[in-house]
């Protein structure tokens, strides 16, 4: 797959192309149903199949102090878009002045003039240009104007249509086996290993954690089931802490996993301060809850990590996954 960083880094000669676009955060079912059908027009076209998405996302621009929290980063959308038989995907950088075009000034020269679009692909409810000024029957004219196809995706979904909102939702109710139903996989969240407290270490329980900045929605406070992946792609079983651990005082919000049943021969593979990790979440176990010492958190603890390694030994996935301890 291509990867233009703006309009300037399109070939002069690309095209023709059947063209989306939208902000596909998370790229979750309903994204890739519509990517799906992007490819296969395009196959029977003979022609490019090229997604446009923006950064930063729009709602960030014109509303940064309540725009909604990204699910995942740039970097992991477009790894994702990647496995979706896409040819391009074209980032535009999202500015206030960027903004400002017309409809139809942007069709021109994004569409018509770099892409060399023949067909284009929305939902019902698209809107773009200045003010969101926009919509279906815009771009239809356009269509007609400038001479490429408006190919119209019916909304993916059962009793609810899929959506980045949708995600949130479950994940700030800790549902993430419900956020992996409408992702088409588990949520996870991918940043660097970082030096904390060590007292998961001190409890005979020690952690990987995720530095402040790592990518990815936060979910609901609490203990979950999951899978750590180190920087060579070996998945690790492991019990995932989100929150400020109330049992201590003065401890700051943060994410950390303890990978479970770790084989003294493998302590080096450990060392994993300094290394980008991501951490999948299948199931949240309990919320956190403040106990009257160490001693009560420990056998808690205790019961965590035995109901973790039984949930994950029945959660098996492709790739390079540690075997539990008998």
């Amino acid at each position: 797959m291509q990867y233009f960083n703006g309009l300037a880094e399109v070939p002069a000669d690309f095209g023709p192309s059947v063209v989306t676009l939208g902000n596909f955060d998370g790229v979750h079912r309903g994204h890739q149903e519509v990517l799906s059908q992007l490819v296969l027009t395009a196959q029977k076209r003979d022609a490019r199949a090229v997604a446009i998405t923006f950064d930063p996302p729009p709602a960030q621009v014109h509303r940064p102090k309540s725009a909604p929290a990204q699910i995942m980063s740039l970097q992991d959308r477009l790894a994702i878009m990647a496995g979706t038989g896409l040819d391009a995907v074209l980032v535009l950088n999202y500015t206030l002045e960027f903004a400002q075009q017309s409809a139809e000034e942007f069709v021109r020269s994004t569409f018509v003039e770099a892409l060399r679009a023949a067909v284009v692909v929305v939902g019902h409810d698209v809107r773009f240009g200045r003010d969101n000024a926009g919509d279906l029957s815009t771009m239809q004219e356009l269509g007609e104007k400038y001479g490429f196809h408006v190919e119209v995706i019916k909304e993916f979904g059962d009793d609810r249509r899929c959506s980045s909102t949708w995600v949130r939702e479950a994940l700030q109710r800790g549902e993430v086996g419900t956020a992996a139903e409408v992702l088409g996989r588990p949520h996870h969240m991918r940043g660097e290993v970082v030096h904390g407290a060590a007292r998961g270490r001190e409890l005979g329980f020690p952690t990987a954690n995720l530095a402040a900045d790592a990518s990815g929605f936060i979910p609901a406070d609490g203990i979950y089931a999951g899978w750590l992946i180190d920087q060579a792609g070996v998945r690790w079983p492991a019990a995932i802490s989100v929150g400020s651990n109330p049992t201590f005082e003065g401890v700051s919000r943060q994410v950390e996993a303890h990978v479970l049943d770790r084989p003294e021969e493998a302590v080096e593979e450990f060392d994993l301060y300094g290394q980008f990790v991501t951490v999948e979440f299948v199931e949240r176990l309990r919320g956190m809850v403040a106990y009257t010492g160490p001693e009560a958190l420990v056998e808690q603890m205790c019961k965590d990590v035995e109901q973790a390694r039984a949930l994950l030994s029945r959660d098996t996935r492709d790739g390079d996954t540690r075997e539990f301890a008998s």
